[in-house]
C-alpha cells in the first residue's frame, strides 16, 4: 500500500511540474524564412506537410516547429517554397524540438 501511495504522489508532483513550466512559457518574437519540414527541409522521420521557422538564433541555426492553430491556418502553409516571417507566440520544448504557438504571424518585408 505504501507503494501505491508513493507512486501517486510522484504522480501528482510530476503533473503540478508539468503545468507549472507550462505556465511559465513567454510571447517571443521569432523572425525567419517559414518553409515545410518534409518538402523542403527533408527532415528524417516527418512523414506528412509541417510549417518550420528556421531562425538565426545567436549565430545558430534553428528551428521552430509551427503548432497548427487557426492562426496558422489563416496565414496558409507553404509547401516547396518559402517566405520571410515575423511570428509572435509560446516557445516550448517537445520530443527535442523548439515548437511555437503564433498568436500572430505575418509576411516579412
Amino acid at each position: 500500500m505504501k507503494i501505491v501511495r508513493m507512486l501517486l504522489a510522484l504522480i501528482a508532483v510530476a503533473g503540478l511540474a508539468t503545468f507549472t513550466f507550462a505556465g511559465d512559457a513567454k510571447d517571443v518574437t521569432v523572425t525567419g524564412k517559414l518553409v515545410c519540414a518534409k518538402c523542403s527541409l527533408h527532415a528524417e522521420g516527418q512523414k506528412e506537410c509541417q510549417n518550420v521557422i528556421v531562425a538565426t538564433v545567436d549565430g545558430k541555426e534553428t528551428q521552430y516547429y509551427v503548432s497548427k492553430n487557426k492562426v496558422v491556418e489563416e496565414f496558409g502553409h507553404v509547401c516547396k517554397g518559402e517566405k520571410n516571417v515575423v511570428a509572435t507566440g509560446k516557445v516550448t520544448e517537445k520530443d527535442g524540438k523548439s515548437w511555437i504557438e503564433p498568436t500572430k504571424i505575418t509576411q516579412a518585408s
